[in-house]
């Protein structure tokens, strides 16, 4: 099987709305939610794209000639690459029957994890959704990030509970989820989150917290205060504002402000290994891809998220080579030109 193959496949159970393009770049799915579409008129899953895409790598050969180290560590453990699944959670609503969270959750921990690499795993409405993904996890050694949303704080601290079940080495919170319907209308109430009710969450979880959805300096520094030891750089995918930034117009300042004090991950539109190349070069340590690994597990399982990160990891490779970095520190600002 090839990485085409694994898309053909796909295009035939993907349900009606994502149509695995060849290029995912938001433009077939446009606003479609349920589906994998992004709010009101769709344009900031557009904008996330096509902001990577105007910045370019700047080539540069006449370095040492040895092979490009992709390894990267996060909290006392080694991965082969600086990339890692998004969470996403209701893959049956959002895409097909084909797969359930179930289902979703068992192919795609454990192919992340035997390929080098973790998953991040999402959340929804249903319980079950937290339990497949820890039971995954769990199964994987626990080479996996349970994702949480911002319920309240009686919800999330069962979660948590679930969470640690599963051995997982760091957990997460899609902070931005706050502005998912289903939050807002909670009783009592759910959303957004101050920093001391972040900072008793993250003293809850008794692992290595990342904040996800962070799209300002301001958030970061919140973020760092309360005392997550990561944040990702997000807007959703574009699923909870219209006219946001994208996350490559602000990585850069973040990064700035944050660097070395916390990891720094970012998402939204990096779709190439090439990107990967150009967010470590704005300051990221590494980023997450969602919506192409629904796609491979949909059109391939195991053997297609295989092959979709071995083609991300030869991408990056090969940029490093031709841009004159051997190893991720070496992947500098001046490589890169806005």
């Amino acid at each position: 099987m090839t990485y085409a193959d694994v898309l053909e496949n796909a295009r035939s159970c993907m349900g009606k709305w994502c149509k695995a393009c060849s290029i995912c770049n938001g433009k077939a799915c446009g606003n479609q939610i349920p589906g994998p579409g992004s709010k009101g008129t769709g344009d900031t899953a557009l904008r996330n794209y096509s902001k990577w895409q105007e910045i370019r790598v700047n080539m540069d050969t006449l370095t040492e000639n040895k092979p490009a180290d992709t390894s990267f560590e996060l909290f006392g453990k080694q991965f082969k690459y600086p990339f890692f699944a998004a969470p996403v959670g209701a893959v049956n609503t959002h895409y097909s029957d084909k797969f359930n969270d179930l289902s979703y959750n068992n192919v795609l921990v454990s192919a992340c994890a035997a390929n080098g690499i973790a998953a991040f795993t999402g959340d929804g409405v249903d319980p079950k959704v937290m339990e497949y993904a820890s039971d995954a996890i769990k199964a994987a050694g626990g080479t996996g990030i349970p994702t949480i949303k911002p319920w309240n704080l009686d919800i999330i601290s069962a979660k948590i509970d679930l969470a640690k079940k599963s051995g997982c080495f760091a957990m997460a919170m899609d902070v931005d989820a706050a502005g998912l319907p289903f939050l807002k209308n909670m009783t009592p109430p759910a959303g957004s989150k101050s920093v001391a009710e972040l900072a008793e969450i993250i003293k809850l979880a008794g692992v290595p917290f990342i904040a996800k959805g962070i799209m300002t300096v301001k958030g970061a520094l919140k973020a760092k205060e309360a005392g997550a030891s990561a944040i990702v750089v997000s807007n959703h995918g574009g699923r909870v504002l219209d006219q946001c930034a994208a996350t490559a117009e602000v990585l850069e300042e973040i990064a700035d402000a944050v660097k070395g004090s916390m990891k720094i991950f970012v998402d939204g539109g990096i779709r190439s290994g090439t990107d990967i190349f150009k967010a470590l070069a704005l300051g990221a340590d590494a980023v997450l891809i969602c919506r192409p690994f629904v796609t491979v597990v949909y059109g391939g399982a195991e053997e297609g998220v295989k092959l979709y990160i071995e083609k991300l990891g030869a991408e990056l490779k090969d940029t490093m080579q031709m841009c004159g970095a051997h190893n991720l520190k070496e992947i500098t600002r001046d490589m890169v030109r806005l």
